[in-house]
């Protein structure tokens, strides 16, 4: 049975391609790990609201609290209108290019108060708990800061600095404001002195900087709010110092409410990864498919090495699934895990979506002869891998934990690694090649046409011989393996969208898997329906759900990886990279193309 809890998944994210913060729309931030995106928690009340830890705002009198994203921006603006005064919490983490090119990117947090009328009165909730609240974390109170470490234990620290009377603010005295002040929190000391002219510079930059990234995004005839804030999420969820794209923010966020799909989401998925770099190139975002693929070749040192299907965002190979069993979980919904036992798992679809980029990658860019031979390398070690597999069954897509199958999605994209190796042999001039990988992409392709079709349903189904649906099957027309008004095609997302599609949302499969039958909607998969629509013909349809999907997303235009049917309340881990991706490609597609330069200056204009 579910139980009842009334939080949700009204967060904006901060962050700095390091690590990254969720703040509440009240202004608290409940979720921070520190030094990095994978690290443990310093504040997790997210995962457990009373031995979690936050950091809260709390006016003294009455107050209207509001939130927005500056413009353009991932700087959080979350504003207090007080019976005695207003003011704003600009919260950001400093990301910004110095003199020498490198980037200024410190595990730090800087909430920025700023003063706009009256003397607003509130206190300050300074609650850290270090380490997943494992043990009780000690405060002590310095001259010019605040240090907070773990009392036994692993240790680990934590700095808070202010130029407000750090005693008081620790201490949850009232608290005045006239004039604009600061709050940092750092996981290192700060050798500097902090002052808010510090403070406010560093506003400053960070803004310069987002504004400047934002500005390369690609505009286009609707849809260009969601589509920028959507990529300015998925530079978030990229790990500068690797080139590592993550899943989602946070851990252990439950699919259904009470239940126990709960998942550690801080790692990167090859397949994930693959898909953002393929949309974000779209918008003309290319460093962060150079910073990928260098993390990709630098993980494949070996010609025979198997490719794991995830990684740490430093390129870890072993991510040990472990259960924090004293936090109780988002709502309970108990257990907390922290890594990921399916980086063992074996999925063959991500031959398919590595090649796929990688073929991209040689028709968008001009590449080096050394790199070109690297990644020449690679592709003929996948196919080489396809060859020994793709008759293999494996876990799927949707990463099923019980016994192995021959899933539709996995054999396609089987397909799509030998189509994409034969396009890139050509473009390097290998023909002899290609034409030896054309027999491999033509038997698979038999396969699944014979194999995977339900002459009952329709339909192509989830796998070989079962009558089982499953909206990855969408994919195929994406991945060019079946064309949008072929038949076979069309019957198969009507099929889907009868047996899938419920509450205006979508079920992946509605068959039981290691848990039981699925109770939420899949984020991804009601936006795969919008673009399988459109391409069969369903154009006003699919533009009427895609404008009803949107609606969904929270106050600031997130979307999580699931939600519930019922509520559209989000469910799973926050923000999900897989759904904001799928909105992008989605919206590019109803957007109606790219703007000229002159269409462009015309829409700056008015």
């Amino acid at each position: 049975m579910k139980k009842q809890c009334e939080r949700s998944l009204n967060y904006g994210i901060i962050g700095n391609c390091r690590s990254g913060a969720l703040v509440s729309d009240k202004g608290a931030i409940e979720w921070l790990c520190l030094p990095k995106f994978d690290s443990s928690s310093v504040f997790g009340k997210l995962l457990d609201e009373e031995k979690g830890g936050s950091f809260e705002i709390l006016p003294e009198t009455e107050a209207q609290i509001s939130q927005k994203y500056d413009w353009n921006t991932n700087i959080l603006i979350t504003r207090f209108t007080c019976t005695d005064g207003i003011f704003e919490v600009h919260d950001f983490m400093p990301r910004y290019k110095l003199d020498n090119g490198n980037y200024y990117m410190p595990p730090d947090v800087i909430r920025y108060f700023k003063h706009i009328e009256g003397a607003p009165t509130f206190r300050i909730t300074y609650d850290p708990r270090l380490e997943y609240s494992k043990h009780p974390t000690q405060i002590d109170i310095y001259k010019s800061f605040v240090k907070a470490q773990t009392a036994k234990g692993n240790y680990d620290s934590m700095y808070l600095y202010s130029s407000m009377n750090i005693s008081n603010v620790v201490c949850r005295q009232l608290l005045t404001l006239t004039k604009d002040e600061f709050v940092l929190l750092s996981y290192n000391q700060k050798l500097l002195k902090q002052t808010v002219e510090r403070s406010y510079t560093k506003l400053s930059r960070t803004k310069a900087y987002w504004l400047t990234w934002a500005e390369r995004t690609t505009r286009f005839g609707k849809y260009n709010d969601a589509i920028a804030r959507s990529a300015l999420v998925l530079k978030l969820l990229s790990y500068q110092k690797s080139g590592a794209i993550l899943a989602a923010l946070t851990t252990s966020l439950p699919e259904t409410v009470g239940e126990v799909r709960n998942w550690d989401y801080r790692f990167c998925w090859i397949r994930d990864a693959s898909m953002v770099i393929k949309v974000m190139t779209s918008l003309d975002h290319y460093n962060l498919a150079n910073d990928y693929l260098r993390f990709i070749t630098d993980l494949l040192p070996e010609k025979d090495e198997r490719i794991q299907i995830m990684y740490g965002i430093n390129g870890e190979k072993k991510l040990t699934e472990e259960t924090l069993d004293h936090l109780s979980g988002y709502c309970h919904s108990a257990p907390v895990r922290t890594g990921n036992a399916a980086y063992k798992q074996k999925q063959n679809d991500i031959y398919g979506i590595l090649m796929d980029v990688i073929y991209q990658h040689f028709q968008l860019f001009s590449v080096t002869l050394e790199h070109s031979e690297e990644l020449w390398t690679i592709t003929r070690n996948m196919v080489r891998a396809v060859e020994r597999n793709w008759k293999r069954p494996d876990k799927g897509i949707w990463e099923m934990r019980q016994n192995d199958r021959h899933f539709t999605f996995s054999k396609v994209l089987c397909w799509v690694a030998v189509d994409r190796a034969i396009k890139i042999a050509s473009l390097l001039q290998q023909r002899d090649q290609a034409e030896a990988w054309m027999p491999l992409r033509e038997k698979i392709k038999q396969d699944i046409l014979t194999k995977a079709w339900n002459e009952e349903k329709q339909a192509f189904t989830q796998a070989y011989g079962v009558a089982d649906l499953d909206a990855s099957v969408l994919q195929m027309e994406f991945y060019g393996f079946i064309a949008g008004k072929d038949p076979q095609f069309v019957s198969t997302v009507k099929a889907i969208q009868k047996e899938l599609g419920h509450k205006d949302l979508m079920f992946r499969y509605r068959n039981k898997d290691d848990f039981g039958e699925p109770s939420s909607a899949f984020t991804i998969c009601s936006f795969w329906l919008v673009r399988a629509l459109y391409m069969i013909g369903e154009e006003e349809e699919a533009r009427k759900k895609f404008d009803q999907l949107l609606s969904y997303s929270n106050h600031l235009g997130l979307f999580s990886e699931d939600l519930d049917f019922e509520t559209k309340r989000l469910l799973g881990n926050f923000p999900q990279a897989y759904s904001h991706l799928a909105l992008i490609d989605t919206a590019m597609l109803l957007a109606g193309g790219k703007l000229s330069k002159e269409e462009l200056l015309l829409q700056i204009i008015h």
